[in-house]
C-alpha cells in the first residue's frame, strides 16, 4: 500500500492538532484552539520556526508567530516578564520557541512512527524578519492550521513527502 494511502490528511490533521494542544497545556499552561484553515494566510510577521524530519517519509514542521505572541509565550515557558525577555534578547525567545518547534514536530513524528514510518528530527532552525512568508516545498503535500493560543494567532504548516 503506498505512503499516502496511509498517512491520509485526516492523520496529517490529528497529529499535528494533538501535538499543538499537549505542547501547549505542557509548557505555557494554555489551551490551543483550532480555527479554519486557509492556505493563503501562510506565514505571519515576525518570527517562523521550523523542524524538518526525514526517514521513511521526510518533511518540515513550521510555526508561524507574531513578534508579541512570541514574547508572551516565552514568558509563560520561562516564566519572564516582556521587559526581562527584551533585556535578555532574541537569544532567550529563539531557544524558548525553538523548543515549542521541537516538542510539536516531535509529538508529530511520533505518530508517524507509529503508523510505521520512522524518522527522526533535524534541529530547530528560527527566522525572524518582517513579511516572513512559507514557501512550498517541491513535491510535498502542503497543510496549513490557524490556532488561537491566549488571544493570539499561531499558523502551524506541514509540509510532508513520502520517499
Amino acid at each position: 500500500m503506498p505512503t499516502t494511502q496511509l498517512i491520509t490528511d485526516t492523520v496529517i490533521r490529528d497529529a499535528l492538532l494533538s501535538a499543538v494542544q499537549n505542547v501547549c497545556r505542557t509548557m505555557m499552561r494554555c489551551d490551543a484552539t483550532v480555527g479554519p484553515s486557509d492556505p493563503e494566510q501562510s506565514g505571519a510577521p515576525g518570527l517562523i520556526s521550523s523542524v524538518g524530519f526525514g526517514g521513511a517519509v521526510s518533511g518540515v514542521v513550521y510555526l508561524c508567530l507574531e513578534d508579541d505572541f512570541a514574547v508572551h509565550a516565552t514568558g509563560k515557558i520561562l516564566g519572564l516578564s516582556a521587559p526581562e525577555i527584551r533585556l535578555h534578547g532574541f537569544e532567550v525567545m529563539k531557544d524558548a520557541i525553538g523548543e515549542v518547534t521541537n516538542m510539536i514536530a516531535g509529538g508529530f513524528k511520533n505518530k508517524l512512527c507509529d503508523l510505521g514510518f520512522p524518522c527522526m528530527l533535524t534541529l530547530p532552525t528560527i527566522m525572524r524578519g518582517q513579511h516572513l512568508t512559507v514557501v512550498t516545498l517541491k513535491g510535498t503535500e502542503h497543510h496549513v492550521f490557524n490556532f488561537a493560543v491566549d488571544g493570539h494567532r499561531m499558523i502551524a504548516e506541514v509540509q510532508i513527502k513520502a520517499e
